[in-house]
């Protein structure tokens, strides 16, 4: 409401609009990584962006996700990955069960190794992958710079496409708890609950671990070996529970140890300039003294991106998401 129809702050147009810089990006990535590595040229970058001098900007993939999974074989099918249809998989297959893997912004063009892991697991649970169409967004990043109305007008798109997946049953599975959470909670808030598309996209999405624990025929790899300090995305512990998560690493015998708290990089906030202080003092509440504690061969379990670029950055620690700790367990069973 502040910036009604007033201009905004340069990271609303930066951070808020970092999907369409995405996109951009991703056709040239080596040259984009270059602006925001070289040091002044990342610098004057970082001052017209409204971002901290301090911080890092994380680099682009060289192939990004959907670059991938087009080239990929599924071992249902047979085929290069696509979008392909509601409809349910080819008879007699060994994946017979479709799902749609949503693609966000930040697993398709700054980790597409978290797509690629979760596109191995979800294959082993004997699930057929698609991905939606391109150019869709869930519209996190508008909607957490209060651009509402850009933010409607993405949702609708989306819903669009996603519907018919939803309506015909198939689930919807997402990597970025924020994202995910948009559909579950944003999505019904800003388009209203009378659209039945919206109910049912919002009803039809999943995390990875809801996913894998309602499935009776997926017998999780043992993860015995595995000694973890889980750093719970803020969005997946407060609109999407991370009960599954625990009940899923607690089962197949991982040894977890749960934080309470923030990271402190909180999306855009921890990014913009004036805010550095404060997010490093909230990844000093809980994060960053279990860090330091853990043994070196500790996994920190950290689904967000934000949390993972905190961690990188704070703690020159690798977070891994939960679809990548499944796809080693994978490996060693």
């Amino acid at each position: 409401q502040a910036y009604r129809h007033r201009l905004r702050p340069r990271t609303h147009y930066s951070l808020g609009w970092l999907p369409r810089w995405a996109r951009l990006a991703s056709r040239m990535p080596r040259l984009a990584n270059r602006m925001l590595t070289v040091r002044p040229l990342a610098a004057i970058g970082k001052r017209l962006a409204g971002v901290d001098a301090r911080r890092p900007l994380p680099t682009f993939a060289t192939q990004t996700f959907r670059q991938w999974f087009a080239g990929h074989e599924s071992p249902a099918a047979g085929t290069a990955g696509s979008a392909g249809s509601p409809g349910p998989a080819a008879a007699g297959s060994p994946g017979t069960d479709p799902v749609l893997l949503w693609v966000d912004t930040f697993t398709n063009h700054f980790s597409p190794e978290v797509g690629i892991a979760a596109v191995r697991v979800l294959e082993a649970a004997g699930y057929t992958v698609r991905i939606p169409e391109p150019g869709l967004c869930c519209g996190l990043t508008w909607i957490s710079t209060g651009q509402t109305d850009a933010a409607r007008r993405i949702l609708r798109r989306t819903v669009a496409a996603l519907a018919p997946y939803a309506e015909a049953g198939v689930p919807i599975v997402g990597l970025e708890p924020s994202c995910t959470a948009v559909f579950r909670a944003d999505l019904p808030e800003l388009l209203g609950t009378r659209d039945a598309a919206v109910s049912a996209v919002a009803d039809g999405t999943r995390t990875l671990a809801e996913l894998l624990t309602d499935r009776p025929q997926w017998t999780t790899p043992r993860l015995d070996e595995v000694r973890a300090v889980a750093q719970p995305h803020c969005h997946h512990h407060a609109v999407l529970g991370w009960q599954a998560d625990q009940s899923l690493l607690r089962d197949a015998g991982a040894s977890v140890d749960v934080l309470g708290g923030c990271c402190g990089l909180a999306g855009n906030f921890g990014m913009e300039r004036g805010h550095y202080e404060v997010s490093t003092a909230v990844a000093e509440v809980a994060l960053m003294p279990a860090v330091r504690a853990a043994p070196p061969d500790t996994v920190v379990l950290a689904d967000g991106f934000s949390c993972r670029i905190q961690l990188d950055q704070l703690a020159g620690k690798r977070g891994r998401h939960l679809a990548e700790v499944l796809s080693d367990a994978l490996d060693r069973r």
